[in-house]
C-alpha cells in the first residue's frame, strides 16, 4: 500500500467516522482487525492490501486527528463554502476536504500542494465534476487564507 493508497482508506474511515456512533479508536481497532479487513478486501479493490506499520501509522494518526478536531475542520469547510448550505455537502466530499484540512494544518511533512492535489483525485473517483470543482475550490480559499507558508 502506499501513500496514496492509504490516504483514500483515511478518507474513508472519516466518512465512517461521521456516520457511526462509536469513537475514532474504536473504529480504528475494528478495521485493522486482520479478518474483518480481509472481508473488506473481497468487497472492494481500495483494501486489497493491508497497511504496513508506516501506512498503519499514517492512517490512525489521520483517523484520530480528524476525529478530534472534526467540529474546528467543519467549520473552515463551512467558512469556505460559498454558495453551498453546510448540509447539502455529500459526506463524501466532507471527508475529504477534512483530511486534506488536517494534513495541511497539522502534518507539516506533507506538502500543502501534495494534500490539495490528492484531495481532488480522491473526489474525483467519488463524486460529481460539480462537486470536485467544489472541493477545489474550497481547499484552494482555505489555502490562501489560513495557510502561512514559509
Amino acid at each position: 500500500m502506499n501513500r496514496t493508497d492509504a490516504r483514500e482508506v483515511a478518507v474513508r474511515l472519516c466518512f465512517e467516522l461521521s456516520s457511526k456512533e462509536c469513537t475514532a479508536d474504536e473504529l480504528l481497532e475494528r478495521f485493522f482487525d486482520p479478518e474483518y479487513y480481509e472481508t473488506l478486501a473481497a468487497e472492494d479493490a481500495a483494501f486489497s492490501s493491508y497497511p504496513d506499520e508506516k501506512q498503519k501509522d499514517y492512517i490512525e494518526r489521520l483517523v484520530r486527528g480528524i476525529g478530534e478536531h472534526s467540529a474546528e475542520l467543519d467549520g473552515y469547510v463551512e467558512k469556505y463554502s460559498k454558495g453551498w448550505k453546510f448540509g447539502r455537502i455529500s459526506r463524501t466530499a466532507l471527508a475529504v476536504m477534512k483530511t486534506a484540512m488536517y494534513e495541511i494544518l497539522y502534518m507539516p511533512e506533507i506538502p500543502t500542494g501534495v494534500a490539495v492535489n490528492e484531495a481532488v483525485e480522491i473526489a474525483k473517483k467519488y463524486d460529481e465534476p460539480e462537486t470536485v470543482s467544489f472541493v477545489n475550490g474550497v481547499l484552494g480559499s482555505f489555502v490562501r487564507e489560513e495557510v502561512r507558508e514559509p
